[in-house]
């Protein structure tokens, strides 16, 4: 029997809503933009969750990145960690002599106090590219494979030859679409041979240009007298990872003179730490967009309890007459918070649509941010719209529950 009693009142409700359509969608448009805040919002930070840690994950299980302070997301630097001191090439060799586990280390060398880094080629600029100085070890990490060409030897490097191996953007941006291997490119006013054009990493961020040139890491040392600070690439041997961390962290905190009661004066980061990172971003935004979408949600809410209580006014004749028939107050309270939560129900709906149009736009137009509406997203913006109808309804509900059905029948 209830059952047929909330069907009943479902079907009230749609009806009133069809009467006053314009109405309808006024009142809870504020529950449309913040549903489909929540599912839109919700779908693109979920694309680019599984895009980023898939990029993170990326740099392999058997890869760590050293360098003198915490590097990732989320990362408050202290005035001290600014302060130490740089890697150094010494560190890299000692951690590749004296730590079994790990298969390779490399260095790479940053460049310092250059300015603006700028590549040249026949009167073409390109600007913001990522210069750097490395070994051929360096491959062995799964960041330098090539496309055209080949990369550096250590021979090259011993012997401080100008060539370089560069990114997918560089010979797009300068040659236009000329053959690069063999060209002579200018950096900052130092000429370099291009020997190979290495593959976008699979590392790179959705919409990121590969913009490396990459020379052998002595050159660098003698192009670039300033350049000082470094960042280790060490390569574990295959399931060896956690010994090599313990064994590189116990050579660096010898080569960099580390008391046995301090820190350490170094950070070693692996892609799991660093997806850690950025779900605890992720986590943040998330509830940030949660508590934005929520004002939305209170504005359509509150506009749902006005349209109530003026619904309530309306038809206090028809209150009255239910009433007299002996309708019970709950059975009024029913039929008002099933026609708040139908009204809400279905701007929550419209609202998910709105969503997955922002998702699918998303998706289009960046399509290497895989957006997805996630579930919780979906199920929450239902539950929250549905929610909203439940708490502002109770109060118009219970207004007209409350009603004297002689004074109801008496109203004009």
């Amino acid at each position: 029997m209830k059952f047929f009693a909330a069907f009943a009142a479902i079907g009230l409700a749609l009806d009133t809503v069809r009467e006053h359509k314009l109405r309808s969608f006024l009142t809870v448009l504020g529950v449309i933009i913040g549903t489909g805040t929540i599912i839109g919002v919700g779908s693109i930070i979920a694309g680019l969750d599984g895009a980023i840690s898939g990029v993170l994950r990326s740099f392999g299980t058997n890869t760590a990145i050293i360098f003198k302070f915490p590097i990732g997301f989320a990362t408050n630097l202290s005035s001290e960690q600014l302060q130490r001191k740089p890697l150094t090439y010494e560190n890299a060799m000692a951690i590749q002599e004296r730590c079994p586990s790990v298969a390779a280390v490399s260095p790479y060398l940053f460049p310092q106090g250059l300015g603006i880094l700028r590549a040249r080629y026949k009167g073409n600029d390109l600007y913001q590219i990522q210069l750097g100085g490395t070994e051929e070890s360096y491959t062995g990490g799964g960041q330098a494979e090539m496309n055209q060409g080949r990369f550096f030897t250590d021979a090259e490097g011993r012997h401080r030859m100008s060539v370089a191996a560069v990114g997918e953007d560089v010979p797009k941006a300068l040659m236009a679409g000329q053959y690069p291997i063999g060209k002579w490119i200018e950096v900052n006013g130092h000429q370099f041979e291009i020997v190979g054009v290495m593959k976008r990493p699979s590392t790179s961020f959705p919409g990121q240009d590969d913009r490396r040139i990459l020379i052998p890491y002595f050159t660098m040392r003698k192009m670039f007298p300033n350049a000082k600070e470094n960042m280790l690439v060490m390569v574990a041997k295959p399931g060896l990872l956690p010994s090599a961390i313990d064994e590189t962290r116990s050579v660096l905190r010898q080569e960099r003179r580390v008391a046995v009661s301090k820190p350490d004066n170094f950070f070693i980061s692996t892609s799991e730490q660093m997806v850690e990172q950025f779900h605890s971003v992720t986590a943040m935004v998330a509830l940030v967009m949660v508590v934005l979408s929520s004002i939305g949600l209170l504005v359509g809410g509150i506009g749902v309890m006005n349209i109530m209580l003026v619904s309530v006014t309306e038809r206090t004749r028809e209150i009255g007459i239910r009433k007299a028939i002996g309708a019970r107050r709950a059975d009024i309270v029913m039929q008002f918070l099933t026609e708040a939560v139908v009204l809400t129900g279905l701007g929550g709906l419209i609202g998910m649509t709105f969503g997955w149009g922002i998702s699918f736009i998303c998706r289009v137009i960046f399509p290497s941010l895989p957006t997805s509406v996630p579930l919780w997203a979906a199920v929450l913006g239902v539950v929250v719209s549905v929610a909203v109808g439940l708490f502002f309804g109770i109060w118009p509900a219970n207004k007209a529950a409350r009603m004297d059905p002689v004074e109801a029948l008496r109203y004009e």
